[in-house]
């Protein structure tokens, strides 16, 4: 008891950016790479190896964990949630990286506030709705919601399509 606690503080360091990169403080941005005229709001966390394309804009509270690489013209929600470890062995890797799997979103990929994307592949040209929770890869464009998400429809359709 009276212990002082280790203190580490929300920094901006070692990140590679493109021309006219905006980050909003705080922010926990490292070792990533940033393209040109991203945007990242404030209270988000983005970890070492990740790469933004050009012109994504990620809103405030959302986490970007290692080994996510995002495309150019993309939207990350308020609060989006990346994962990269599943729990294989029934628990956290706990430090054992080989068990962390990747995540590859296309570009124009706009991804609703509160999101979840496990380790996917999502190709060009997708929408994920608010609170979606992405379980599985996604091959085709166009609108997906749910947990799992399900693809809806056609981003230009009006009518659902199964």
């Amino acid at each position: 008891m009276g212990r002082s606690p280790t203190l580490w503080k929300a920094q901006v360091r070692d990140v590679t950016c493109g021309d006219r990169v905006k980050i909003v403080e705080p922010a926990n941005v490292y070792e990533c790479t940033l393209s040109d005229d991203c945007f990242v709001g404030p209270f988000v966390e983005i970890q070492k190896g990740v790469q933004i394309g050009a012109r994504t804009k990620v809103q405030s509270h959302s986490f970007i964990c290692e080994l996510v690489e995002i495309g150019e013209d993309c939207f990350i929600g308020h609060g989006v949630m990346f994962i990269n470890d599943l729990f294989s062995n029934g628990g956290p890797a706990r430090g054992n990286r080989t068990l962390w799997k990747g995540t590859r979103i296309g570009n124009r990929v706009s991804i609703g506030s509160n999101a979840t994307i496990l380790p996917v592949n999502i190709c060009d040209d997708v929408v994920i709705g608010a609170g979606a929770v992405v379980t599985r890869d996604i091959e085709v464009s166009g609108i997906y919601t749910g947990n799992p998400a399900r693809f809806i429809r056609n981003a230009g359709s009006a009518s659902a399509e199964n």
